[in-house]
């Protein structure tokens, strides 16, 4: 078979930190945690057609890893195929393979598909899985072997309506032949019908829906039209298995949706073998694991704590093998050569999320009456306001809580992520983007797109028009983050100060509020936030997978049905009219982008039009990249690196060494040098 290799390359930037997501999660509140790390470009994992050396731990490497993540970031659910946080995948992929792997450079790799490709142009696909791979149980107790119906078992699941809530439907439904319509059908069902629903041969998924299984190792995949990116999606919850078997020992759907580490089944480099909630988890190597030769760690374990000051605490007193630095942390060490971690700083690896601020269009008062904030949703929806808000808030102080050596490295100015994809000629696709927006270069000491001038004309172009629908100034915008975490807190109060700058206490005030666990389903679900600072990291290589989150009337676009809450307003008014044909406009743009499937260079310039719009009419706003630095006894070079797909977490061939590594072995020590001199 020829292999189509994926011509995505991987942008180097120098560093990550925190968040979820395959979509969306919280932005910087936290410092760089092993939860969002990914690997750089240097690497010394095995490349297809190599052969590892050995995958024997040598005497100064870590066979028990442990390391911390913040209490904010606990998964919610064990189900790889419902999940759409990375939350959960950062988690979830220790436990289960896809059918596609990423290496350290971010290229994709053989998985349990040994190897796959396209003859027609990226029309159909076709995978051919390794043999042994072994589905085993939370004790590494062999349940059964992985086949190519376990992934039509797992497609069918995405796509049934009442058995996945539609989520993780968006990619199939737009790429593969049929997938629509069966998901459709299952809508029309009652509960009971959908869920007696299989991927058997003769079932109406297999009938319906273009995948075919000629034999127990072979998968074959029929697009809509040609996808020639349709590769990268393999690396994705959407194509991930699961067995049937599983489901009826578990006794059917819904406690399939609600299995845990103990009775789920397991075919990844680990299995769960301790959960406490809230406080440890425990990964132990799979001893069935396909991947003979990949070196693994016998355990590893992770502590869930308060905030990132206190796993700094955990790092002192020796017991972590990674630590993300606040800006406090990071500025105390980097200021004194004497610290006993000076020349242990080190980039965290990059991050491939870009984070925005998400408007609510929808918000309801936080008081509990289920009343509409009226005053927010009517200043919100005037694009003035928000232009105002686009070019009046300088960022920069805020992004000296991640990155105080370099803030200017996590400025961001688009909505897909930097390094997604190229043209035909090397253009990395946001280069399109910055020149429809005819964005100036930043100068490194103002971003690129604050304007004094521009903000206060808008300001007033707002208040004039908000004033005359009723809108009482200042307008309160509600920004919530963990009552736990002083870091939050911290970071909240530099955001709150750049409001109070950019645009003034009389125009607009940032409150502060709090949830206790889970901003999501506390915040979010209730629709409390006037706006979140989310990222989206991409589920496959292609514009579309950013640019549609954002779609209007689409109950599969991630943002816009849980977020913004955009696809409520259904009836426009006099304050929402120009809102709701702004986003209509927007919506007509992607899909003709999208409607381009054999020029690939066409396709991204259309993206990049559309991607303009969504910005110049601030629907969503940039915020920032995550860049921070860290203390390690990780090699983050050895980590996966790719821009789409939820494996970069994936602790697989890691390096380590039981010292750390440092500032002069990453590279970095001048530029900590430079810093150290011009504040000491």
């Amino acid at each position: 078979m020829k292999k189509t290799v994926s011509r995505l390359l991987a942008l180097a930037l120098t560093a990550a930190l925190v968040l979820t997501g395959c979509g969306g999660g919280t932005t910087t509140e936290e410092p760089a945690d092993t939860s969002e790390n990914t690997g750089t470009t240097e690497s010394t994992e095995t490349t297809e057609g190599e052969t590892a050396e050995s995958n024997e731990p040598g005497e100064n490497e870590i066979t028990d890893l442990v390391i911390p993540n913040t209490l904010t970031r606990e998964l919610e659910t064990f189900n790889w195929l419902y999940s759409q946080r990375a939350e959960d995948s950062e988690n979830l992929t220790q436990l289960v393979d896809g059918l596609l792997e990423a290496n350290p450079e971010g290229t994709l790799s053989p998985g349990i598909a040994e190897e796959w490709g396209s003859e027609d142009g990226g029309k159909t696909w076709t995978f051919k899985l390794r043999e042994g791979v072994k589905w085993v149980d939370v004790n590494g107790n062999e349940k059964a072997d992985v086949t190519a119906r376990d992934f039509a078992t797992g497609l069918e699941w995405i796509l049934n309506f009442h058995k996945n809530d539609s989520a993780n439907t968006s990619m199939p439904l737009e790429m593969i032949d049929g997938a629509e319509e069966y998901y459709e059908y299952t809508k029309t069902l009652s509960k009971e019908e959908a869920y007696a629903l299989n991927a058997e041969d003769g079932s109406q998924f297999m009938e319906t829906v273009g995948i075919e299984i000629p034999d127990d190792y072979t998968i074959i995949y029929t697009c809509i039209t040609e996808k020639p990116y349709f590769d990268t999606l393999a690396v994705y919850q959407s194509l991930y298995p699961i067995s049937q078997a599983m489901i009826d020992e578990l006794g059917g759907p819904d406690a399939t949706k609600a299995m845990n580490n103990e009775n789920m089944w397991y075919n990844g480099p680990y299995t769960m073998t301790s959960y406490i909630q809230g406080n440890e988890k425990v990964f132990t190597k799979n001893p069935l694991y396909w991947d003979t030769e990949c070196k693994l760690f016998n355990t590893v374990t992770i502590k869930m704590v308060e905030s990132s000051d206190v796993a700094f605490q955990l790092y002192q007193a020796g017991d972590l093998d990674y630590v993300g630095l606040t800006e406090s942390a990071l500025t105390t060490i980097a200021r004194d050569p004497n610290n006993e971690y000076y020349d242990y700083l080190v980039p965290a690896v990059p991050s491939k999320y870009s984070y925005q601020f998400h408007f609510n269009y929808n918000k309801n008062l936080s008081d509990g009456s289920g009343n509409k904030d009226t005053n927010w949703n009517t200043a919100i929806a005037n694009e003035a306001f928000r232009k105002s808000w686009y070019y009046g808030l300088n960022l920069s102080e805020y992004w000296k809580r991640s990155n105080a050596i370099d803030p200017f490295s996590c400025e961001n100015n688009f909505y897909t992520m930097e390094g997604l994809v190229y043209t035909s000629d090397g253009t990395e696709y946001t280069q399109l983007v910055k020149e429809e927006l005819g964005l100036k270069d930043s100068d490194g000491v103002t971003p690129a797109r604050v304007d004094a001038d521009l903000a206060e004309q808008y300001k007033q172009q707002a208040i004039e028009e908000l004033t005359a629908l009723g809108v009482e100034f200042p307008v309160v915008a509600d920004y919530y983050i963990s009552a736990s975490s002083q870091t939050a807190l911290d970071s909240a109060n530099v955001l709150a100060q750049a409001f109070s700058d950019g645009l003034g206490d009389d125009y607009v005030k940032l409150n502060i509020c709090t949830y206790i666990s889970s901003g999501n389903n506390e915040v979010v679900v209730p629709h409390l936030h006037s706006f979140v600072l989310n990222g989206w990291g991409a589920d496959y290589g292609d514009p579309q997978n950013y640019l549609g989150q954002e779609c209007y009337g689409n109950d599969n676009a991630y943002y816009s049905a849980h977020y913004s809450y955009i696809n409520e307003i259904t009836e426009p008014d006099e304050t929402n009219a120009d809102l709701l044909a702004t986003y209509q406009e927007y919506t007509e743009l992607v899909e003709a982008a999208d409607a381009i499937t054999t020029d690939l260079d066409a396709r991204y310039a259309a993206y990049a039009k559309a991607e303009a719009y969504l910005l110049d009419h601030v629907l969503v706003m940039p915020c920032n990249y995550s860049i921070g630095w860290c203390l390690s006894k990780v090699d983050n070079d050895s980590k996966i690196y790719a821009m789409y797909g939820s494996q970069n977490e994936k602790m697989k061939n890691w390096d380590t060494h039981v010292d750390g590594y440092t500032s002069e072995e990453k590279g970095v020590a001048a530029q900590i040098a430079a810093y150290t001199e011009e504040n000491a």
